[in-house]
């Protein structure tokens, strides 16, 4: 079970070092406990803890407080301006010119953490072209970014 969050941190170039007795998984809903409320929880929960996401068909898919803990560990991410983040929480791509800050290599292909300049993490997005090479237009893509939830809301 703590394979796929393993799995999930390598994308960013990090990793986690989660007490594996701790993380409880319900179904396919992953949870981090502390040691009193592992001792209290029963086998038959909704919620407990932390949420760290979900798998399905084998791939995670990270909670907010997963990505949070990512962020500590200084993964590979980068840092946008208040108009950026903005129109990243609203769903939108990331564009050269609303990125203040770089941490890692910054190259295609790679996961990276969205953070703004309060060292808040808003989601998370993959780099479409070399940070270094470019000047202006698409730099990352949205994959997801806090507003979801809000968006999923609407549309019911």
């Amino acid at each position: 079970m703590i394979k796929e969050i393993n799995d999930f941190a390598s994308l960013f170039g990090s990793s986690l070092s989660l007490n594996e007795q701790l993380v409880v998984k319900k179904q396919n809903r992953h949870f981090l406990l502390n040691e009193a409320l592992k001792k209290s929880v029963s086998t038959d929960f909704f919620y407990a803890g932390t949420y760290l996401g979900k798998t399905v068909g084998g791939k995670l898919f990270p909670g907010f407080e997963l990505l949070r803990l990512l962020a500590e560990k200084k993964a590979r991410s980068i840092v946008v301006d208040k108009k950026t983040e903005w129109l990243f929480i609203c769903g939108r791509d990331i564009f050269k010119q609303g990125i203040i800050n770089t941490v890692g290599s910054g190259r295609k292909g790679e996961h990276v953490l969205v953070m703004n300049d309060h060292a808040e993490c808003l989601g998370y997005g993959i780099i479409v072209a070399d940070l270094d090479k470019i000047e202006r237009g698409l730099a990352a893509v949205n994959v997801l970014d806090i507003g979801d939830f809000l968006r999923r809301e609407k549309e019911e």
